[in-house]
C-alpha cells in the first residue's frame, strides 16, 4: 500500500485507532472517508478536521452495508482502500448464560461486519489499478485475554480470514494487509489511561512508519504486539496466557 495518493474508506473511523489512523492518512496526502453510526459525531469530526469526508453507517446492519458501500463507490469512484476498523470489546462471564447477548453482538460487529464490507467491495476494488483491503485483528488473536473470550475469538477469525483472502486475491490488484494492534490507550475497553497500554500517538507513529517502509507488508506488527504475536513460535504461550489470566483478576 502506498502511503499517499489513495482514496480510503474507514468504517469505524470515528474514535480511537480508527480516527487516529484516518487523521494520519489524511495528513499523508490521502482522501479519507470515515463512517460510523452517529451523525452528530461525524459532523463534529468533519467540522474539526477539514478535508475529512464522512458517511453514516451501522456495520451491524447488512442492508446498510450494501447500500452505503454502493454510495461510497458512486460518490468516490477512486476509492481503492478499505480499512475494516469497526469493532467492540466487552468483558464476558461465561459462568452465566447472560454472556450470550454480548457474545452474539461481538461476533456480528467484529466478524460479520468486516466480511460484509469485504463482500461489498472486493469486486469493485479488483477493478482499481492498485487497491488494498486492510483488516484489523489483534495481538489477542494469538494469545487470548480470558475475560474477553468472544473478542479474542473474533480477532482470531479475522486473522484466519485475512490469510485466505490474501491467497484468493493474489492474482488481482488487491493487496491484503492485516493490522495487528496490541493494547492501545483508547476507550475500547476504558484503557485510555492504562499505563500498561501503548500510547495512541506512539502506536500511530510506528504504524505509519511501517506502512511507509513496507508497502508490500502482509501484516503491520509494532514491536509491542510481538510479545503476543510470537508467543507460540518462541515457546512462551503458556507463560503469556498466565500473565493475561492474572490480568483478569
Amino acid at each position: 500500500m502506498n502511503i499517499s495518493g489513495n482514496t480510503i474508506f474507514i468504517p469505524g473511523g470515528t474514535s480511537g485507532l480508527g480516527l487516529g489512523l484516518a487523521l494520519r492518512l489524511h495528513a499523508a496526502g490521502n482522501t479519507v472517508i470515515i463512517a460510523g453510526r452517529r451523525a452528530e459525531l461525524l459532523e463534529s469530526i468533519t467540522r474539526d478536521h477539514p478535508g475529512i469526508e464522512s458517511i453514516a453507517l451501522d456495520t451491524t446492519d447488512p442492508a446498510a452495508v450494501v447500500r452505503v458501500s454502493r454510495e461510497v463507490q458512486e460518490r468516490w469512484p477512486a476509492t481503492n482502500v478499505l480499512i475494516t476498523m469497526a469493532g467492540i470489546m466487552q468483558v464476558e462471564d461465561v459462568t452465566s448464560a447472560g454472556f450470550l447477548a454480548t457474545a452474539e453482538a461481538t461476533v456480528v460487529t467484529n466478524v460479520l461486519g468486516p466480511i460484509r464490507l469485504i463482500a461489498a467491495f472486493s469486486e469493485f476494488l479488483a477493478g482499481q489499478p492498485d487497491a488494498t483491503i486492510m483488516t484489523v485483528s489483534s495481538g489477542l488473536a494469538s494469545v487470548p485475554l480470558p475475560i474477553t473470550p468472544t473478542y479474542n475469538a473474533t480477532k482470531a477469525a479475522i486473522h484466519s480470514f485475512s490469510e485466505s483472502l490474501r491467497v484468493q486475491l493474489a492474482d488481482t490488484t488487491v493487496r491484503v494487509i492485516e493490522l495487528v494492534p496490541p493494547a492501545v490507550q483508547t476507550t475500547l475497553m476504558g484503557q485510555q489511561d492504562d499505563p500498561g497500554a501503548m500510547p495512541l500517538e506512539e502506536y500511530l507513529d510506528e504504524t505509519m512508519a511501517l506502512l511507509e517502509a513496507q508497502p508490500d507488508a502482509r501484516e503491520i506488527l509494532v514491536e509491542r504486539v510481538k510479545y503476543l504475536r510470537n508467543a507460540t513460535v518462541e515457546g512462551r504461550y503458556d507463560d503469556v496466557l498466565a500473565v493475561l489470566s492474572g490480568a483478569a483478576h
